[in-house]
């Protein structure tokens, strides 16, 4: 016994007439005409996107807000020290999606001290500062209240540092901590920072991870993504300058962060990920969903699609 024929679910086969087509023609023909148009306006317009952030860039910019971020990461009391999952076992939940913290669920994987990975460890890395050297080992071997004490004096006035050719700190007592930073802050202007941050064994360095941290703990990246339009209710960071959205195809996930509640939850980043793991599944589901895959077919657009074919066809008499 055949089965029933369901229009919601089966497929008539075709008699109609059949035209050749080359795909693989059309294909190279399209290829080579983005290829030149491309090419063009990437001359004509150039690239509409900025050089990137980096340590040095930033140290030579806002000398004052690196160190003040500097002494942060020193005393672990920066975003990233305090994040928590992936980076260290900080208390608290992070962000959640119902009763599940996702963070907590995968675990800290990515370890990070950043009084060690941000600060002492660079450091030690300079040759011939035996100045330095002798600041650096004072301080590894004072006790935790001692280090405190002196990081804590050098914060509260960092602030209104200036910086005219070298770092002004107004008078205290900071021990190796004033030193350590004005070193650091060479550092980081030199370059020798960021290379000290992306060193790996491999030939070529690709993990940012360390260096983004870093920058992202201080103001700088904020107002600049500020001034070019890129914070998070203003699109994002869509790799466009400028008062427009970036890339179409990003358009659906950063509108999320525009609507209630995402747009001032504190789960807001999970929020929009499962919204969008749900259009997603969705989307897959789309052939086997009774009702929604015959949109198409309710609709008719296959008739706008293949209109010349259409029009072809003899009109039907009545």
């Amino acid at each position: 016994m055949s089965k029933r024929f369901n229009p919601d679910r089966d497929v008539a086969e075709w008699h109609g007439p059949a035209i050749r087509y080359d795909l693989l023609k059309e294909v190279t023909v399209g290829f080579a005409v983005v290829l030149v148009l491309a090419l063009v306006f990437a001359v004509v317009f150039s690239s509409p996107d900025e050089s990137a952030i980096t340590l040095q860039s930033w140290s030579k910019a806002a000398p004052v807000d690196f160190v003040q971020t500097a002494i942060t990461e020193l005393d672990g009391t920066s975003a990233s020290a305090t994040y928590g999952a992936p980076y260290n076992h900080t208390p608290g939940t992070g962000q959640q999606l119902g009763p599940i913290s996702i963070e907590r669920a995968i675990g800290v994987h990515i370890p990070l001290d950043t009084s060690r990975a941000f600060v002492i460890d660079p450091l030690e890395t300079l040759p011939r500062q035996p100045a330095l050297t002798s600041a650096i080992r004072q301080y590894k071997s004072a006790p935790a209240k001692q280090q405190t004490a002196w990081t804590s004096a050098y914060e509260k006035v960092v602030g209104k540092a200036t910086f005219n050719g070298a770092l002004h700190v107004a008078p205290g007592s900071y021990g190796p901590v004033a030193p350590m930073m004005t070193a650091l802050l060479g550092m980081a202007r030199s370059g020798a920072l960021d290379g000290a941050l992306t060193k790996t064994p491999q030939l070529y360095g690709t993990d940012y991870t360390k260096p983004l941290l870093f920058i992202a703990d201080g103001t700088y990246m904020g107002n600049v993504a500020q001034s070019r339009n890129l914070l998070g209710n203003q699109w994002g960071m869509m790799n466009e300058t400028g008062q427009y959205p970036g890339q179409a195809w990003l358009w659906l996930y950063t509108l999320w962060y525009q609507v209630p509640p995402m747009n001032s939850s504190s789960n807001g980043d999970v929020e929009v990920w499962a919204i969008m793991m749900g259009l997603t599944v969705l989307l897959a589901l789309v052939p086997f969903i009774p009702g929604l895959r015959s949109i198409p077919r309710w609709t008719r657009i296959y008739r706008l699609i293949w209109r010349r074919h259409y029009r072809s066809l003899p009109p039907v008499s009545s």
